[in-house]
């Protein structure tokens, strides 16, 4: 092999030779040599002449006798294509930006030339763009007059696109002419480190023989099927004590589409934050740390918000209406108390709509807190090696999910196979099926995950963990109505606070002087109390619900133990003299129904 005729390697490549058609614009990737021989470096350029004042008249069309200028503006910015936000209608330009950092893309919405463009600029050079700092308003002007024959869509949220494409920021799966436009903290949401292989061997194979585990994952991955299967939203809630395990549950389901640190979100902020939070995980997952960071007054309400997937609208000072932020997830969300006992903080009913919409899982009692199958390690060692694996390889299974989704094309026999998994969840009434949906969904994308070879457990493993926690659930709440069992339990642990307190015996020959605010009487059959609630006395008790609610529920309990013929109530006669018609309930009949649950 002969010896090279020099050891100096050229890094640089070959100039090409431009003769531009001055005056105009021009962008160069690499260096270029221009018509009398002058190399220019990589950037954008106008492209112009000047000539001497005294020979202008003689040498009107010259070209030839006129002084070449080659302004550069600042580094390689190439406009692509026009852009058309689906969200709003509004248009921009899609910038191909070369910069010492790599090839990057922006978009620049076409409002900002009303202005200076200052911020423009700034986000630019954030990205790497070097601007000449006396040309920021010839490069304005160079990007206004960029007319691209190309046109995208773009949209500000990530998940579905009306095209059907998957639009995450930095990418979109399934279209190659839809592109993401929104902040750059997105960008960092949906981030990538590691690789998918190392996800799989160090992470999901340890998270199988845990159902709170395969849950999580279950759960992040259903994010893209509650559209494409007719699933509400809502969510499911870690229940244990500190330290349990149920924080590495969120950070293994944060895993599935970011960075565990940065894409699980707090309890800890106002609606309209949780609002922006929500929808910036549109079609993926929200994981919301310790519900003990809640506001008790609000936690309720902002329960019914996610799942509803609808926040509020607001107005400018200008008095403009701003669009209402929209999404649909799944919320995995975690505390030491169920989300009804953390709204009791503050003195707040429990509202059973807002317990279905977040779903409380036992995370604190299994065999292990919050897992079942340690894999042969100590729970701190187990927990250790989970937490550094995620924060080393993550942001690959989700995007790689809707990867084989579209590629397979399974979206128009999804509706059939949820009906076939759906099918294995039983209940006895719209409100369980409603929770027997998310986990049918859950376990669906979960068994879809392994039939795509993307998770490394037996076929029906994520069913039936799935199959189990439900179990679990509805064996907790009983069966019925939700708000049934909450009226009962409300006048269940009324009796049990005020008992000897604001009822008391109505056979006794006097009025009782030590009883204020009376709430009824107690009557003596047998052994058994029963307790004889006045009319305002029992609305107090069953939280605000409406008189006839609450008959309705106590009927169907069978816990109205004595009426006269077809009354509600009892005509008594009360110590002291005069009479009073009362509500009779048998508080034993109520706790074997599952009111004190």
């Amino acid at each position: 092999m002969s010896k090279p005729d020099t050891n100096v390697i050229n890094l640089r490549p070959d100039a090409a030779t431009i003769e531009p058609d001055r005056p105009c614009w021009a962008v160069y990737e690499h260096w270029v040599i221009n018509e009398k021989g002058r190399k220019l470096r990589p950037g954008v350029y106008w492209h112009s002449f000047k000539r001497a004042a005294a020979d202008q008249d003689d040498a009107e069309g010259d070209t030839g006798a006129r002084h070449l200028t080659d302004e550069w503006i600042s580094s390689p910015v190439i406009a692509v294509a026009r852009t058309t936000n689906s969200d709003d209608g509004s248009e921009g330009r899609l910038l191909r930006l070369v910069t010492e950092g790599g090839i990057k893309e922006w978009i620049i919405a076409m409002e900002v030339f009303g202005g200076s463009g200052e911020d423009a600029r700034r986000a630019l050079f954030g990205m790497g763009v070097i601007i000449a700092l006396k040309k920021r308003g010839t490069f304005m002007e160079y990007l206004l007059d960029q007319h691209p024959a190309e046109v995208f869509a773009t949209t500000g949220r990530p998940g579905w696109h009306e095209s059907g494409a998957f639009v995450l920021p930095g990418r979109t799966i399934g279209s190659a002419n839809v592109r993401y436009q929104a902040s750059n903290k997105a960008q960092v949401l949906f981030s990538r480190r590691g690789e998918l292989a190392l996800w799989q061997s160090e992470v999901a194979t340890k998270c199988a023989g845990n159902p709170v585990l395969t849950l999580a994952i279950g759960c992040s991955l259903a994010g893209p099927l509650l559209s494409l299967v007719g699933v509400l939203g809502g969510g499911v809630h870690l229940v244990g004590d500190s330290s349990s395990g149920k924080s590495l549950a969120q950070l293994i389901g944060s895993s599935v589409w970011g960075d565990p640190g940065v894409f699980a979100a707090s309890w800890d902020m106002t609606k309209g934050g949780l609002e922006i939070e929500a929808s910036s995980r549109n079609d993926t997952i929200l994981p919301l740390d310790e519900i003990k960071r809640a506001d008790p007054k609000r936690v309720q309400e902002m329960a019914y918000s996610l799942a509803n997937g609808q926040g509020k609208g607001t107005m400018t000072r200008e008095r403009e209406g701003r669009a209402k932020l929209s999404w649909r997830l799944l919320t995995l969300s975690s505390g030491e108390r169920s989300l009804s006992e953390h709204a009791a903080i503050s003195g707040n009913a429990a509202h059973a709509g807002a317990e279905l919409r977040m779903v409380d899982v036992n995370a604190g009692t299994r065999t292990h807190r919050a897992f079942d199958e340690l894999h042969g390690l100590e729970g701190a060692d187990f927990h250790r090696q989970l937490t550094v694996a995620v924060g080393a390889h993550h942001g690959h299974l989700g995007p790689a999910f809707v990867e084989k989704l579209l590629e397979s094309d399974d979206r128009t026999g999804l509706l059939e196979d949820f009906a076939g998994v759906r099918a294995s969840f039983v209940e006895d009434n719209a409100q369980a099926g409603r929770v027997a949906d998310r986990f049918a969904v859950i376990a669906l994308a979960g068994e879809m995950a392994i039939a795509y070879g993307l998770l490394p457990w037996v076929p029906g493993t994520a069913l039936a963990d799935c199959r189990l926690l439900y179990g679990e659930w509805l064996s907790r709440v009983g069966s019925g109505n939700a708000e049934d069992r909450q009226i009962l339990a409300g006048i269940l642990d009324f009796i049990d606070r005020h008992g000897s307190s604001r009822f008391s015996d109505v056979d006794d020959q006097a009025p009782d002087t030590k009883v204020f605010n009376r709430a009824g009487y107690w009557e003596l059959v047998g052994t058994n109390r029963l307790y004889l609630f006045n009319k305002p006395a029992l609305i107090e008790a069953a939280h605000g619900y409406g008189l006839s609610r609450i008959i309705k529920a106590l009927e169907g309990a069978n816990v109205l133990a004595r009426r006269d013929n077809e009354r509600k109530t009892k005509n008594y006669r009360l110590p002291g003299g005069g009479q009073a018609r009362l509500y009779v309930i048998d508080p034993d009949i109520m706790d074997r129904e599952g009111g004190g649950v």
